[in-house]
């Protein structure tokens, strides 16, 4: 009678934890708002993400998403954006932790940047618990709209005006300054409210490009696009369907 016991309750124990793993469900679909600020620069975010869920417990999280992106900065400055110039290597990964050859920077300031993108973006996620899921997202392809308006540019300290700088409107990942555009990337930490609201912390990094139409960077080549990389903070809030 003893052992009929333990068996049977091992048996109710292993069915109960199957049927929740089974309830547990297979996509995380959500809408989240996110603002963030930086040093004179603030980015509002609005986005949909698919997410699809894996492993046996089904904490792991992998999905697309799709992302608006506006960032507004009032005098930014822009450096010199082309890998081939700006690092010391410009092979794909290496250049993300290659030197910075500031020797070849020179800088666009904007008076008054304001872009809009929207990006295809790539998902990454982890249930820390049933209240906590943390993850990382990056932009991967879109293109950006902005304002056109006046810039300094200043190479070997002579200074020009640029009276039409404007966004770069195609976006594409490519790693570290071979990427294309302005592209957002967050990692985050949401807290679940109840089953469909949850609240977020954030770190931003955002690349976010200019180009002149009038001057140029002249050495050590040609170039008329120019980066400005934000590091902000910020917080948001997600809806879960």
């Amino acid at each position: 009678m003893k052992w009929t016991s333990v068996i049977l309750v091992a048996f109710i124990s292993t069915s109960v934890s199957a049927q929740e793993i089974k309830e547990l469900p297979r996509t995380n679909r959500f809408a989240d708002f996110t603002a963030t600020i930086g040093a004179s620069q603030q980015t509002l975010a609005a986005s949909y993400v698919y997410n699809w869920r894996m492993g046996k417990k089904r904490k792991f999280e992998l999905g697309l998403g799709v992302r608006n992106t506006a960032y507004f900065g009032v005098k930014k400055d822009f450096w010199t954006a082309p890998a081939d110039v700006a690092r010391g290597s410009s092979v794909p990964f290496i250049v993300v932790v290659s030197e910075q050859r500031t020797e070849n920077w020179d800088t666009l300031t904007v008076q008054r940047p304001f872009t809009n993108s929207l990006n295809l973006s790539a998902n990454f996620g982890y249930h820390i618990s049933r209240k906590l899921y943390a993850g990382f997202n990056i932009d991967l392809i879109g293109f950006t709209v902005g304002r056109t308006g006046s810039a300094i540019f200043t190479s070997n300290g002579t200074t020009r005006t640029e009276p039409e700088a404007k966004p770069a409107p195609f976006n594409l990942l490519l790693t570290g300054d071979l990427d294309l555009g302005s592209l957002n990337s967050e990692f985050f930490l949401y807290y679940h409210l109840n089953k469909r609201w949850s609240v977020k912390g954030v770190y931003q990094f955002m690349f976010v490009e200019y180009k002149t139409t009038n001057v140029k960077q002249t050495v050590p080549e040609d170039v008329d696009r120019f980066r400005n990389k934000a590091n902000n903070g910020g917080i948001g809030v997600a809806y879960h369907f």
